[in-house]
């Protein structure tokens, strides 16, 4: 599982400027998900391989009993249920306020792995002023610009210090290793109803697996001769463990169980149609380059206007997955599971296909004779060669010379012909391009 690092502090420390440093891109939303209020916002960063996920919260005043600041409050609450590392943002030139004093009281019950990170502290590495910040009792401060990225670096060692050297993970399909398989969706969807159906089961707890964060779900199971490790993303949890404060549905967990899936079921509520939610985690599944497989579920409850109009929906809003094979099913009653599973093994075996260099060489080639890429300026791009350079998703690497120069188009063009030619469903493909440099360039000026 992915480590989960939550930024908390009251308003205007720079927990947003921070999200932003640390996430590498200007906008703190990634999935902004219905029924989450706008405080809450997750991101993806990368350091010193490891994959993150980061939460950035609004301003936190715990000791606010109603209003918007409660909601607020509530919102910080379920992002502290979910980190695993808590970074408590605070104000170097303001200095300790007693809001700061409440914010640590909270974070110090919460039973959580905490760093405190001085914000504005520039030139402030061996201030005394650093001192005073002490009295919070959180543990050594860490002095930090998120404005001009200083003490960055050291504050995300020490926030993964617990994990270890990252170790690279082996996507393409070890012999005999199952299949991970995880089923998105927004609540109500029908997630847990086609686990048990698949399984057989009415209870899912039976096979909860010690050890994962979150008390995520990892469900084995076998088909075909096939395993398979399902990853239930439905909050099916024991009673026992469920933090009353923390919504149900969790977000981190949903995109925990599709980073490390393999192949993502994202199941849709033919009722409903395709909402806002559905969208944003599948946009998510697709910036993660995992195979998907889309599955409307209980397609037997709608009549044919609302399914002409549901299909519609589907081209309109999730245009950018027109990869993924769409399914009709009715998991209560047990209709469509059969094509369903013949899509997930395609989905699979599309993502982790070898794509020779000769071949792909090949088909570049007779694309390029078919339709030659537009000149810019005096460049015209040329396509020389390509190999694979990645599985899960696949990525096919085109060098050449002037290919900076490729348009948008052109690389769709190209990805068209190869995800024909090797009948490549439910996976992204991506197609990057790698010019020849000029070796007279260094002595040129």
């Amino acid at each position: 599982m992915r480590p989960v690092i939550a930024l908390v502090g009251r308003p205007n420390v720079g927990k947003s400027t921070l999200f932003n440093r640390i996430t590498k891109t200007r906008d703190a939303i990634v999935a902004d998900l219905a029924g989450l209020t706008r405080d809450r916002h997750y991101g993806d960063a990368r350091h010193a391989g490891h994959d993150v996920i980061v939460i950035d919260t609004g301003g936190f005043e715990p000791d606010k009993p109603s209003g918007v600041v409660a909601l607020m409050a509530k919102q910080t609450q379920q992002a502290v249920a979910e980190a695993d590392v808590v970074v408590f943002v605070v104000d170097g030139r303001a200095g300790v306020s007693g809001q700061d004093h409440d914010i640590a009281r909270y974070l110090r019950g919460a039973g959580k792995r905490i760093l405190l990170a001085v914000n504005k502290a520039e030139g402030m590495v061996d201030s005394p002023r650093l001192a005073e910040f002490h009295e919070l009792g959180i543990g050594e401060p860490h002095p930090i610009s998120a404005a001009h990225g200083q003490g960055i670096r050291s504050l995300l060692d020490a926030a993964l210090e617990p994990y270890g050297e990252a170790s690279a993970e082996d996507d393409a399909d070890e012999e005999g290793a199952p299949i991970r398989l995880a089923v998105a969706g927004r609540p109500n969807a029908g997630k847990s109803t086609l686990i048990n159906t698949w399984l057989g089961e009415e209870r899912l707890v039976a096979f909860d697996q010690p050890g994962t964060t979150r008390d995520a779900i990892s469900v084995p199971f076998e088909r075909a001769g096939q395993r398979f490790m399902l990853i239930d993303t439905a909050g099916l949890r024991r009673k026992g463990r469920v933090f009353e404060a923390v919504e149900k549905f969790s977000v981190v967990k949903t995109l925990q169980a599709i980073s490390d899936a393999h192949v993502v079921v994202l199941l849709i509520d033919a009722t409903q149609g395709v909402s806002d939610q559905d969208a944003h985690i599948a946009g998510y599944v697709l910036e993660a380059g995992r195979a998907v497989v889309i599955a409307i579920n209980k397609w037997d409850a709608v009549d044919a206007y609302q399914r002409e109009l549901l299909q519609r929906s589907i081209e309109q809003r999730l245009a950018f997955l027109r990869f993924a094979p769409v399914l009709f099913i009715s998991a209560l009653k047990r209709q469509g599971l059969g094509p369903l599973w013949k899509a997930i093994a395609e989905a699979h075996a599309s993502a982790t296909r070898k794509l020779p260099t000769p071949v792909l060489t090949r088909l570049v080639r007779e694309a390029v004779e078919h339709q030659a890429p537009k000149r810019a300026g005096m460049f015209r791009p040329k396509l020389r060669y390509a190999h694979q350079g990645g599985m899960n998703p696949p990525v096919v690497v085109v060098h050449g010379n002037a290919l900076e120069h490729v348009t948008d188009s052109y690389r769709r063009y190209l990805e068209g012909r190869i995800r024909e030619h090797f009948k490549l469903s439910g996976t992204p493909l991506r197609v990057e391009f790698k010019s020849s440099r000029n070796p007279f360039d260094d002595e040129q000026g």
